[in-house]
C-alpha cells in the first residue's frame, strides 16, 4: 500500500544562522509534536553579511533572508501577501504557521498590504517574557484570526517547552492534520480571484516555522 504523504513544513531560520541550527533548536521539542510532518530546513539565500551571534556555539556557514533578520517575519509577510493575491499566486495556499519571536514589517507600505485584513491562516505564536521582541510578537499575533499564543519565561530563543506547552502544541498540530485530512482548512478568498488563477489546495501544504 502506498504510504500517505506527509504535509510539508517549511522551517525558516533566524538572522545569520542556518537551517541546521534551527533543526537543532527544534529538536529540543518533544518528537511527537511534528512527527507527522515533513520538516524542511533550507538555508537563507544570502551568506551572512557580518558576525553571527551563534559563532562559537554552532559551526558556520550562516545565512540571511533577503538581507533582513527574521524568518518568522518573512513567513507572515508571504502569507499576508498571498492572501491578498499579490505573491505566490501559482503556489497552493499556505495553510498554517508557527512563529517564534516573529514581528511585522515596519514599512507602512508593506503593512497596508500584508496586514490589511485579518489573516485567516491557522497560527501559533511563541512569545517570550524576556524577549526584546515581546511587544512586536504580540502585534504580529494580532494580525491573525484566532491565533494560539504560547507564552514562555525565556528570551529571544526557541524555547524549551513545559508539559502544558507540549500539550497545547500537540493538540494544535493534531487539529491541523485532521483539518488537512478532511479538507476543512480555510482558503483565503483572494486566492479564488482572477488574479490568482492556478492556486489550488496543496497535497503537501507549506507552513512557516521560524526562529
Amino acid at each position: 500500500m502506498e504510504q500517505e504523504k506527509k504535509a510539508k513544513v517549511l522551517c525558516l531560520h533566524g538572522f545569520r544562522t542556518s537551517g541546521s541550527f534551527l533543526k537543532k533548536q527544534i529538536s529540543k521539542w518533544h518528537p511527537s509534536i511534528f512527527q507527522q510532518f515533513d520538516m524542511v530546513f533550507p538555508d537563507g539565500i544570502f551568506p551572512a553579511g557580518g558576525k553571527s551571534e551563534i559563532e562559537g556555539i554552532f559551526p558556520p556557514p550562516y545565512f540571511e533572508w533577503f538581507q533582513f533578520n527574521k524568518g518568522a517575519t518573512l513567513s507572515a509577510l508571504l502569507i499576508g501577501y498571498q492572501a491578498q493575491g499579490k505573491v505566490l499566486t501559482d503556489h497552493p495556499p499556505i495553510k498554517f504557521m508557527v512563529s517564534i519571536s516573529g514581528s511585522k514589517f515596519r514599512d507602512p507600505g508593506i503593512c497596508d498590504i500584508a496586514y490589511k485584513d485579518s489573516i485567516k491562516v491557522k497560527s501559533v505564536h511563541f512569545i517570550g517574557e524576556k524577549d526584546w521582541l515581546k511587544v512586536p510578537s504580540e502585534e504580529l499575533a494580532s494580525a491573525f484570526d484566532d491565533p494560539l499564543i504560547i507564552r514562555h519565561p525565556q528570551g529571544h530563543t526557541v524555547p524549551r517547552l513545559d508539559d502544558a506547552s507540549v500539550k497545547q502544541l500537540s493538540e494544535w498540530s493534531s487539529r491541523i492534520l485532521e483539518d488537512l485530512k478532511n479538507g476543512d482548512l480555510h482558503v483565503p478568498e483572494a486566492l479564488d480571484s482572477e488574479e490568482s488563477t492556478g492556486a489550488g489546495l496543496a497535497e503537501n501544504p507549506v507552513e512557516q516555522v521560524a526562529a
